[in-house]
């Protein structure tokens, strides 16, 4: 099973959070904190969206920085994604 997005919406998959401080301090599972980076797994085709053209500017396989709150979380296959908007998204990391 895979997820298509529809319309402005893209999905992400969470990277990793770090294990251990930069100090070297190894951070427990509940001291962790979810990292806002992810890679994009899927792109919605964009389109009109409430009465707007919406040109889709992410691709699959970028690295990308979302805002904090934003999308919905969903398993599938064991694997967790996120589902946000495009404009959920702050920056494409390079």
């Amino acid at each position: 099973m895979k997820l298509v997005p529809l319309a402005d919406r893209v999905v992400l998959k969470q990277l990793e959070a770090e294990e251990k401080t930069k100090g070297g301090i190894i951070l427990p599972e509940s001291g962790k904190e979810k990292p806002q980076q992810a890679e994009v797994v899927a792109v919605g085709p964009g389109g009109m969206v409430d009465g707007k053209e919406i040109k889709m500017e992410v691709k699959k396989g970028d690295q990308v920085i979302y805002s904090k709150y934003a999308g919905t979380e969903v398993k599938l296959d064991d694997v967790e994604y996120i589902i946000v908007k495009q404009n959920d998204i702050l920056a494409v990391v390079k």
